[in-house]
């Protein structure tokens, strides 16, 4: 049988008789039992619960090669009636228990992978085995890998000339906010981020003015500004000094270092404050030098107005096309995504298989 007689044969949910209140049926049991109701042929099908329409194309990239004659995903939102986005929906309001093999939730992991267990919403991310995360903050991080942002700036610009070490900024940049960042992730772990808000750490860790000939202005004042907040938490919390400590081995110890602590901050954060600042000046100087080149090199003004026109519309778009960039592909913590991924459609031999 030929896929695509196969995907003709896929299962979808039985009729309930018009239930106003579907969400209360829906279960991995109840994807188990339509995919039961179908012939031996047809693929399970699996579905994953995402937050927003933004993780719908993520978590397609991550589950689409997973698919194979006996399965596929389906990737949606919680609730098509309401509206609902974020992890509260996906996991308490509208999952809640019924997460399974055959119906599972596909999450930014926030917090609530560094937070190892310490809430409830943290216990359950980590814990489930139906329960996936990006590892990173969000797909936001995701997107904005810095080994990836040059071919970005390429896509946007068609022009291939390296101006900016996005990697060794961002690495600098982590470098620089990171003692900062043990401290909100402590905060959060002992539930004291009322002293100490996500807010308050994006705030502080905010580059302000950049200049792309020389960053080193912004990043010293950037380490200004954090050692100086973190001299009043010292000052305000002496006491938390080895739970500081702890709280840097057990993050290190989950993968995150100093050189990518931008992939574990506020994704809306480093998104639009931190890359999509840098992307405009960096694409707009190699648009312009690009535009340079074709006036200086056309030979009347006609080629050089047909040659401009062509180039010009052929720019894209920065924020879309950084919302695009699948080259997170390549991270560390995509990969570890995988692995989860994996683990989980793979089957435990059980005892009896064993020699």
């Amino acid at each position: 049988m030929s896929k695509n007689n196969s995907r003709r044969s896929d299962p979808q949910p039985p009729n309930l008789g018009g239930s106003k209140e579907l969400s209360g049926y829906l279960s991995s049991q109840y994807f188990e039992a339509a995919n039961r109701l179908t012939s031996k042929q047809a693929r399970r099908r699996i579905v994953a619960y995402v937050e927003s329409y933004d993780d719908i194309y993520f978590w397609r990239t991550v589950l689409s090669r997973y698919e194979d004659q006996t399965r596929y995903f389906e990737v949606m939102l919680p609730s098509h009636k309401k509206l609902e986005r974020g992890k509260k929906s996906v996991l308490m309001n509208f999952i809640g228990d019924k997460i399974g093999p055959d119906m599972i939730a596909c999450v930014d992991a926030d917090y609530d992978y560094l937070l190892q267990g310490a809430t409830a919403q943290s216990r359950k991310v980590i814990e489930s085995p139906y329960v996936f995360h990006t590892y990173a903050y969000a797909i936001e991080n995701m997107q904005c890998y810095a080994p990836t942002l040059h071919d970005v700036c390429v896509a946007i610009t068609l022009n291939d000339h390296r101006i900016f070490d996005f990697e060794d900024y961002l690495s600098q940049y982590s470098e620089a906010i990171f003692p900062l960042f043990i401290w909100s992730v402590w905060a959060y772990r002992t539930g004291l981020h009322n002293k100490f808000s996500m807010s308050d750490f994006s705030r502080v860790v905010d580059p302000g003015r950049f200049n792309v000939a020389d960053p080193l202005p912004s990043l010293n004042h950037l380490r200004r500004k954090v050692n100086t907040k973190v001299h009043h938490l010292q000052q305000e919390f002496p006491q938390a000094k080895e739970e500081y400590l702890k709280t840097k081995e057990s993050i290190k110890a989950l993968g995150v270092t100093p050189q990518t602590t931008y992939l574990y901050i506020q994704g809306h954060h480093l998104f639009d404050a931190v890359v999509i600042p840098i992307l405009n000046k960096v694409c707009n100087r190699l648009r312009q030098e690009r535009q340079d080149e074709i006036n200086r090199t056309a030979r009347h003004h006609v080629q050089r107005r047909n040659e401009m026109s062509c180039y010009e519309h052929s720019l894209l778009d920065i924020r879309m096309t950084l919302k695009k960039n699948v080259g997170y592909i390549l991270s560390e913590q995509f990969q570890r995504i995988q692995r989860d991924i994996e683990a989980y459609i793979t089957p435990t031999p059980k005892s009896s298989d064993t020699v």
